[in-house]
């Protein structure tokens, strides 16, 4: 029986997100959310900025949301999507960057991370 370790787990977690982002589609969806903030957007309104809608939309979203990316609720009649996990984003990103160079002669300060 295998014993999963921290990394394996953080492995786990980020290659399920990134599987959530490995559509263009759901990552323009979640970068509208990001744009729009804390406060989310409409349903209808991500629709519009994205060009994704109907039960296109609906999948992508319910992707998302079970990487813990975004969230959906019910406000009077509309549902209001939002960007939860701006934090679960950037540690994506330190989650590639963190080891960088580990197995290299060469520092990291003579590559560019952009």
């Amino acid at each position: 029986m295998k014993i999963n370790t921290p990394e394996d787990l953080d492995l786990t977690i980020a290659a399920a997100r990134f599987a959530a982002l490995g559509s263009e589609q759901r990552l323009a969806v979640l970068r509208s959310l990001v744009r729009a903030g804390p406060e989310g957007l409409s349903i209808g309104e991500l629709g519009t900025r994205t060009g994704v809608t109907g039960s296109t939309l609906t999948h992508h979203m319910k992707i998302l949301a079970s990487a813990g990316l975004v969230t959906q609720a019910k406000q009077g009649r509309s549902i209001i999507c939002a960007a939860i996990a701006y934090e679960e984003v950037q540690g994506l990103s330190e989650f590639l960057l963190n080891e960088c160079c580990a197995d290299s002669p060469s520092p990291c300060g003579d590559h560019d991370h952009g």
